[in-house]
């Protein structure tokens, strides 16, 4: 039976649940940091981003629902991130219909559910089961920590290139230069409520699971994008990845 762990050792463990599986290695990812995406493409992003992250104040209210009173700090952190995502200055899913037009498509076609792949599907079910079933702990390590966390690794790649290659505004990117800074942060303070709240070796176990669970959804739903839209128009051969 596995020991409680200390911080250091848990936070490791925690840390290396994500790693290698990160959606950086996806190709739809290493065709967009590297400038071989059309606006097209980037717009079927859009197009299916939208139902993965658009909800994310509602898995968090759920998380919220079940979070002992006792708990303040995670009640606290979870309310100011529901917050930041529809009320605090402009909504996060508006900046993304923002650049979802920058690419050519419409807000119509990104708020439309039949515009998801079923991998996109999966990944939104997902997140809701994990939301209001398991255990709020357990939760914040796989919504925040395996998923939120990753975020400002991918965008710090890919915001670059928008710019450079592409041509788009600073306006246009705010979506991505937005959630650099505050997905940062909310991992950091997701890790810090796994990491006091997580107190039984059981609960610790159930959070690395679903951390490296959350990171591989992740992985999935990006490389399904690639095989979705990208790989009639790009074969990996030019990527330099392997089949």
């Amino acid at each position: 039976m596995a020991e409680l762990m200390n911080r250091d050792e848990f936070r490791s463990a925690l840390e290396e649940a994500i790693k290698g599986k990160s959606a950086n290695k996806a190709p739809f990812s290493v065709a967009w940091a590297s400038g071989k995406l059309t606006r097209a493409h980037l717009a079927k992003w859009a197009e299916n981003h939208y139902h993965y992250v658009g909800p994310f104040a509602d898995y968090l209210a759920y998380i919220y629902a079940n979070t002992p009173d006792t708990y303040t700090e995670a009640k606290d952190f979870l309310l100011q991130n529901m917050y930041e995502e529809e009320l605090g200055g402009d909504r996060h899913t508006d900046l993304l219909i923002r650049f979802a037009e920058a690419c050519g498509t419409t807000a119509e076609r990104v708020e439309d559910p039949d515009n998801m792949s079923p991998t996109t599907r999966g990944l939104q079910s997902w997140c809701y089961a994990v939301a209001m079933r398991e255990h709020p702990v357990v939760a914040v390590a796989g919504l925040v920590v395996g998923l939120e966390s990753q975020v400002p690794s991918i965008y710090r790649k890919q915001t670059p290139t928008l710019r450079e290659k592409y041509g788009f505004t600073d306006e246009e990117v705010e979506f991505f230069d937005l959630h650099i800074v505050s997905d940062e942060i909310h991992g950091e303070r997701g890790y810090q409520i796994v990491l006091e709240h997580a107190d039984t070796p059981e609960l610790q176990q159930r959070c690395l699971k679903i951390c490296e669970i959350g990171a591989q959804m992740r992985l999935l739903y990006t490389t399904a994008l690639y095989h979705d839209y990208v790989a009639g128009d790009l074969p990996l051969s030019e990527l330099e990845l392997a089949a």
